[in-house]
């Protein structure tokens, strides 16, 4: 072992790189999501204090190997769920109350701001009551969701024919416009696909809706406009068939015939066939350039190359000595070894050759 004293600004650098992969486990691009992949322990939808009643878990299989998102439907006057108690003043606190009050706390810092949602030319903002959420699991996003690489369909096949819309944020339309919150950026969900926009405004039918969600993607979540989705969405006039409508029932202290107002929007993403989302991740790197001149360390330290008396044992190594570099050490001030690199094979050294190591530590 020899010490090599490093110049911190010549041969240390540092380096940061954005990665950036797929959300989904096992890097699938694209996650198709069937009802077969929630779990069965959130079946039970009548108990207002249930999990299944706050929100649906997705797996990527049906051995429930590992989470990718969940759904849920909140409501501010807690509409459209069972309320927890039908004591006197409890009417209301209810699992949809819950998560539109969650939820607006996380963008807004409070509970009495609502949800908006820009209308034509990014005006008129349309406030419903109610919004449908999609919640990527935390470990599968990193460090955020990568803004532009959004590709929803929201919809379902009948005979063949897709009925639905095609989803995305618009962040590349809008590129440096992102309106900034306490969940970090947003931009709004529009018709369109990688982040561009279809049309030229945001509002998205006559019923003048405004746009359909919101994308935050530093906190990994969407909100969805229920009322713009679900008047573009519906294939049937029967509120109760949650395979077919996906306009959530908003009456109070009950929930959907089929179960929750969840099931709504995990059956539009079911149907749509298509989830595409990447995620990034920032990798800090440390380069250490270890410089090693032809007069240094041309001497081996081993001791079984020295004899009692403190002599070399090999008169090879006396005029023209010659070893081997095998391995880097990184030490701390103290001495303490904190890293160590091998080399992909020894590299020979002796009085007329010099060696420039490049060490790479990520973190």
């Amino acid at each position: 072992m020899a010490r090599i004293d490093y110049n911190l600004t010549e041969d240390v650098v540092d380096d940061t790189q954005k990665v950036v992969t797929s959300t989904w486990t096992n890097n699938v691009n694209n996650l198709i999501v069937d009802n077969s992949f929630t779990s069965s322990i959130q079946a039970d939808f009548a108990a207002a204090t249930s999990s299944g009643a706050h929100y649906i878990e997705v797996y990527n299989n049906t051995g429930l190997s590992a989470s990718q998102f969940s759904v849920a439907y909140g409501h501010r006057a807690g509409s459209g769920s069972l309320d927890f108690t039908n004591d006197t003043n409890a009417i209301g606190n209810s699992p949809s109350k819950n998560i539109y009050n969650q939820y607006r706390q996380l963008v807004f810092g409070d509970e009495t701001k609502h949800f908006a949602f820009p209308g034509d030319g990014d005006t008129n903002a349309f406030t419903p009551n109610d919004i449908y959420v999609i919640n990527v699991n935390r470990s599968r996003y990193k460090n955020n969701l990568k803004p532009g690489s959004l590709n929803l369909h929201l919809g379902n096949y009948q005979a063949g024919t897709f009925t639905g819309v095609h989803l995305t944020d618009d962040s590349v339309t809008t590129t440096g416009s992102a309106v900034i919150t306490n969940a970090g950026r947003q931009f709004n969900i529009v018709s369109g696909s990688n982040g561009v926009r279809s049309g030229s405004t945001n509002i998205q039918n006559s019923i003048g809706s405004g746009s359909y969600g919101l994308y935050y993607p530093d906190s990994g979540f969407i909100v969805l406009n229920p009322v713009a989705i679900g008047h573009i969405l519906t294939a049937s006039n029967d509120v109760g068939d949650a395979s077919t409508c996906f306009i959530p029932e908003r009456g109070g202290n009950t929930h959907s015939i089929d179960g929750t107002n969840s099931v709504r929007i995990l059956n539009a993403i079911s149907g749509g066939g298509k989830f595409i989302v990447d995620s990034e991740e920032k990798i800090s790197s440390k380069y250490y350039f270890t410089r090693i001149k032809n007069s240094q360390h041309n001497f081996t330290t081993n001791p079984s190359f020295i004899d009692s008396t403190g002599n070399l044992r090999y008169s090879t190594m006396e005029n023209n000595p010659k070893v081997y570099i095998t391995t880097v050490g990184l030490y701390n001030d103290t001495n303490d070894l904190v890293a160590v690199a091998k080399l992909s094979q020894p590299i020979a050294k002796d009085f007329s050759k010099e060696a420039l190591i490049r060490v790479k530590l990520d973190y």
